[in-house]
């Protein structure tokens, strides 16, 4: 007697819209990393087509390319608006370049429209970007841990000079209290385990 085999469960989706090159490939990479499934598009006309594959879990915009009141920001709030008791299937999380807040936040925050300020700490990022994960169900618990490998992205800064983003701090900032915690967890994990180091600053990884 055959048996079925067991079903492999969704990769979560998240549809990135960013025309900011450096930015949105900072951004799949750290996604990439908790072992999401990323897709990059750079206007909105390509964002409305990804969104009726219905494939995506979470939309991470710049609203710089939405606006407030164009069609694909409305598109997105309705989407955003469906709460998770009447079955929400997708959130979306607005990046706001920190040079044009004044113009963004006050209208996001009336319409109750989570945002995140670039630049912005990674820790914080992944949180929000788990949190809204989980009210739709794609994933089981927030994190609430950086898991990520710091000492890559020092190596890195190191290399690339002021030239990097990372070393400018122009897309993700660290404080001392962040690096001081990974420092720690990495020499607890090391001695029970070996994993490579993601390059979070190489644009082609």
């Amino acid at each position: 007697m055959s048996t079925s085999p067991t079903p492999t469960p969704q990769q979560v989706g998240i549809l990135v819209l960013d025309d900011n090159a450096q930015g949105a490939s900072a951004v799949k990479q750290i996604l990439d990393s908790e072992g999401w499934r990323v897709r990059v598009v750079s206007d909105t006309k390509m964002l409305l087509a990804e969104l009726k594959t219905g494939e995506w879990s979470l939309v991470i915009a710049n609203v710089v390319l939405t606006g407030v009141d164009g069609h694909a920001f409305v598109i997105l709030r309705e989407l955003a608006s469906v709460s998770a008791a009447d079955g929400a299937r997708i959130r979306v999380l607005y990046l706001i370049p920190e040079a044009t807040s004044s113009q963004y936040v006050t209208h996001l925050e009336a319409a109750r429209l989570p945002y995140v300020l670039r630049p912005y700490h990674l820790h914080d990022f992944l949180e929000k970007v788990s949190d809204l994960l989980v009210e739709v169900k794609a994933i089981e618990g927030p994190i609430r841990q950086v898991r990520h490998e710091f000492g890559a992205l020092r190596k890195k800064k190191k290399q690339a000079g002021r030239n990097s983003m990372f070393a400018s701090r122009d897309t993700f900032s660290y404080t001392d209290e962040e690096l001081t915690e990974y420092e720690k967890q990495e020499g607890e994990l090391a001695k029970s385990r070996r994993k490579p180091r993601i390059n979070l600053g190489d644009p082609n990884r």
